[in-house]
């Protein structure tokens, strides 16, 4: 029970994902992976690997975690039609 609880929460995220981001976290995402390079290049530039490759790692998890978050109340393309009202010639 406990595993079909687990499979239905991860099916649920994977949905999510391709579905519209909202703007603040697209937002965040892009500022996010923006600095990371920033600092990333600093980094580099001075030697110092351990920051480089944590800044790296941090900002392209961040801006893969914000897919995950959706908008509410769009309808995707699938929701918004519906069989009687389709533009299909049989």
């Amino acid at each position: 029970m406990y595993g079909n609880i687990k499979y239905n929460m991860y099916n649920k995220m994977l949905k999510n994902y391709y579905k519209p981001t909202p703007t603040k976290w697209r937002k965040l995402g892009d500022a996010l992976l923006a600095v990371s390079v920033t600092i990333t290049g600093f980094a580099m530039y001075n030697n110092i690997q351990w920051v480089a490759l944590t800044a790296l790692i941090t900002g392209v998890i961040g801006k893969f975690l914000t897919n995950f978050f959706k908008e509410d109340g769009i309808k995707t393309r699938k929701q918004g039609r519906s069989r009687k009202n389709s533009t299909r010639v049989s």
